[in-house]
């Protein structure tokens, strides 16, 4: 649902209690920097838990763990963070760090819809549930996706580089020339790995604008009626999608441990003069593969809003004129940044008054006594993790914002 904004006007709220204060009540670590956009709801927390907001410093991988070894914090329940571009100065969520959480923490919620940066199975493993954003950048990354893929049909970052090389010669090569390999995306398959909620509102965008044909892989088929409303096909298998698949949407979460999805052997199964769009996560492609098979003309073109080293872009990429490259800003609208803020904090606030949570990501892999208990054991569910707490269709693109 669209998120108006603002949603509140700015009030003035204490943002960090010292643990000599605190009461009894639940106690959430609040990580990154104050509240901008919602501070009502903050307002509303800090009348029900206490808060501790330690400082940035404090958040560097090797401070924050020898803070958590020295109980610093105390035994807090939750932890919180409200924004993407604050509160992980440590980085890499993994063992190491999560062994030294408190055993009483039931809830760990972050901004952003992707969690490659966070072991999720580690920590159901420990009975910490994980929430994430998801929902509050779909529909930006969404339109992120729908201007690839047009993009990527129409030869527009060609076209665009020559027209702002102000140079004569290079406008007049472009439009005479480009006309000749672009295509309207109308009746063209495109291809989604990944139907959660992005990837549906992609096929949504797709279909209803462009009259693409959509075809999809999954590791759960979805109902029928949603697959009707865009006349998708389902895949079961992934090969068979790859062969009939026109321009390539990779919509669906990386892993903990970073495995690639597309690589040479996934691309030599696309059809020759095939598209392909990320607006995951970078480290879902092996990069030198792909840019082997753009080369080669195996493939057209592509259009990377995600890169494998961010902030760094490859730079054969960069060299390629049917490459169209973005800087992870899929989901970078200021409704994206309201929408993470807001769930973070009601994912802890409804755990810790022993409520449903809104996004949950790990709860498959935790036993149903133990959720929101704190730390425990955990089983995988039907077959539906990877080991890492990640299924397929799971929001992406979280740390556009």
């Amino acid at each position: 649902m669209p998120i108006n904004v603002p949603i509140d006007m700015p009030i003035d709220v204490p943002i960090a209690m010292s643990p000599s204060h605190l009461s009894n009540r639940p106690r959430i670590l609040f990580l990154g920097k104050e509240i901008l956009y919602n501070p009502s709801i903050y307002k509303r927390l800090l009348s029900q838990f206490e808060i501790v907001q330690p400082s940035l410093q404090d958040l560097q991988r090797e401070p924050f763990m020898q803070h958590l070894r020295e109980g610093t914090w105390g035994d807090f329940q939750a932890i919180m963070r409200p924004s993407w571009h604050s509160g992980n100065e440590m980085e890499r969520w993994d063992s190491e760090t999560i062994e030294l959480l408190p055993r009483g923490l039931k809830v760990f919620a972050s901004a952003g819809a992707g969690y490659d940066w966070v072991d999720t199975a580690c920590l159901a493993k420990h009975g910490i549930l994980y929430c994430n954003g998801a929902g509050a950048s779909t529909e930006a990354v969404g339109d992120m996706a729908l201007h690839h893929i047009i993009s990527v049909f129409r030869n527009m970052s060609q076209s665009a580089s020559a027209a702002r090389s102000l140079c004569p010669e290079a406008f007049l090569a472009a439009h005479h020339s480009l006309p000749a390999t672009s295509y309207n995306p109308r009746n063209h398959t495109l291809g989604i790995v990944g139907l959660g909620q992005i990837g549906f509102v992609v096929a949504q965008k797709a279909y209803m604008a462009c009259g693409m044909k959509i075809l999809y892989h999954d590791i759960v088929r979805k109902p029928l009626e949603q697959e009707q409303s865009v006349k998708a096909t389902y895949f079961e298998n992934v090969e068979d999608m790859l062969r009939l698949t026109d321009c390539l949407v990779l919509a669906t979460p990386s892993t903990f441990s970073g495995r690639p999805f597309l690589t040479a052997d996934v691309i030599a199964l696309l059809p020759r003069g095939a598209r392909f769009v990320n607006i995951a996560r970078g480290s879902l492609v092996d990069e030198d593969a792909l840019a082997n098979a753009l080369e080669d003309g195996h493939l057209a073109a592509a259009a990377l809003d995600v890169h494998a080293d961010e902030p760094r872009v490859c730079e054969r990429f960069a060299r390629m004129g049917n490459v169209l490259l973005t800087c992870h800003t899929g989901g970078g609208v200021v409704e994206t940044r309201v929408g993470f803020e807001r769930l973070a904090m009601e994912n802890v606030e409804r755990v810790l008054l022993g409520l449903e949570p809104l996004t949950p990501v790990n709860r498959h892999l935790m036993r149903e006594d133990n959720v929101g208990n704190g730390h425990g054991e955990s089983d995988t569910v039907n077959g539906h993790s990877n080991g890492h707490g990640d299924t397929y269709g799971e929001e992406v693109n979280g740390s556009s914002t």
